[in-house]
């Protein structure tokens, strides 16, 4: 994680770390040792702090933008659907008022304008007369079913009118939402520069090491406590159904490292950290949420002891990030904005918890 921060300060942030200035604490120097490292350290805490709370708000705007926009596609699919049913309604409207009014014409000139009765008792043959009324009453009966019809069809395009504009109503909302989102985690993104763009290198060498110090306590806490698997290098793929898909999305995923995380991107030239999870069990065949907090709550949740290559750890109480886990006690991730994807330690940031994505079972809907 501490590779973004270096990155961002430039060549001088590299040298800073390379020689791990201290971080003064106060502008007037005071000449006790023990006095400065006690003041300097709470201010280095306090700058991580509040970089990973920016950068976790930034992200779960992003998450939020994602799943807007996820809905957003799916609203246009159903508006694009309605408006052909629409289409296709109102054609056959057009077919059935032909249809009556043709009928409408039949009936009027075989009635010749008279009565049943009169015509019956001016016919020269009252059997042909009679023949024709039975005609003329079956047109009579093709007639009240092609009005039957006809109602049933103007009913239907009435509704689908209304489906549709009720539908694109919902598709209009979907996009306001979404432009108020990204200009949500534009704003948020520009905090974070800004708090970068403020910190000396010797200030982010010393972030950056706290942080890397704080991410190797967490992961060896996690591996005493024996919380992760027992990975053994030499083992083949974790055994059951989904071993297969599981290698595919992993392989997939390694390949992407070393690209750039982009907010809202999904692949194939940058991605944000659920875009990359989506994108490489897709990839797999098996498609899966796209947001972190649909792939926790609608994924098969697994203990973090019975982890295997491929399933998806979730992190955060929110649910705001999500990475791969690759074996070794190690996810592959896109980290955050001004990172590349990458292989971290699995206890890179406070894990919620980890889903297992299955063949045939994208998640509950």
């Amino acid at each position: 994680m501490s590779a973004v921060l270096r990155r961002l300060a430039g060549t001088a942030a590299v040298a800073a770390q390379a020689v791990l200035a201290p971080v003064p604490a106060a502008a007037v120097p005071d000449p006790r040792p023990s006095v400065t490292a006690q003041q300097q350290q709470p201010s280095v805490a306090r700058l991580l702090t509040d970089l990973q709370r920016l950068y976790r708000q930034t992200e779960q705007a992003t998450e939020t933008y994602n799943a807007t926009t996820e809905k957003l596609e799916r609203q246009r699919a159903e508006v694009a659907r309605l408006d052909g049913e629409l289409a296709r309604a109102r054609l056959a409207l057009r077919a059935q008022r032909l249809d009556a009014g043709r009928l409408a014409r039949q009936q009027y000139q075989s009635g010749g304008g008279l009565g049943p009765y009169v015509r019956l008792l001016l016919a020269p043959d009252p059997q042909a007369a009679l023949d024709e009324g039975h005609v003329i009453g079956e047109l009579a009966r093709e007639r009240a079913r092609a009005v039957a019809r006809l109602t049933v069809a103007e009913r239907r395009q009435d509704a689908l009118a209304r489906a549709a504009r009720k539908a694109l109503d919902t598709q209009l909302g979907l996009a306001a939402r979404q432009k108020r989102q990204r200009d949500d985690v534009r704003t948020k993104l520009a905090g974070v520069e800004r708090m970068l763009a403020g910190l000396t290198p010797d200030q982010l060498a010393a972030v950056a090491r706290l942080e890397e110090q704080g991410v190797a306590k967490a992961q060896r806490e996690l591996t005493t406590a024996g919380a992760l698997p027992a990975d053994r290098p030499s083992a083949p793929p974790a055994a059951g159904p989904a071993a297969p898909a599981a290698d595919r999305a992993v392989r997939y995923a390694l390949d992407q490292v070393g690209k750039p995380y982009a907010w809202g991107a999904a692949g194939p030239d940058a991605y944000d950290c659920s875009g990359l999870t989506s994108r490489a069990w897709a990839q797999a065949g098996v498609p899966v949420p796209r947001t972190s907090q649909e792939q926790w709550d609608r994924l098969r949740k697994v203990p973090l002891r019975r982890l295997r290559p491929g399933d998806l750890v979730v992190y955060f109480p929110e649910a705001t990030h999500v990475a791969m886990y690759v074996g070794d006690g190690k996810v592959v991730q896109a980290p955050r904005p001004g990172r590349r994807v990458t292989v971290s330690p699995i206890a890179a940031h406070p894990i919620l918890g980890a889903v297992r994505p299955a063949p045939g079972r994208p998640g509950r809907t």
